[in-house]
């Protein structure tokens, strides 16, 4: 089991509730940076976290 890769899973999920609480009450820029930040945690642990 690798921990890291679970734990940027994990972050992952939680910015993209962050998003959409964001969303809900109008805050935009706060749900932007959050998508991205997913978006970049995702991509992260899919390049170096993971084993191939």
């Amino acid at each position: 089991m690798n921990i890291a890769a679970t734990a940027a899973a994990a972050l992952s999920v939680l910015l993209f509730v962050i998003a959409l609480a964001a969303m809900t009450n109008g805050s935009l820029r706060v749900a932007g940076v959050s998508f991205l930040s997913a978006s970049i945690v995702i991509y992260l642990r899919e390049t170096m976290l993971t084993e191939s």
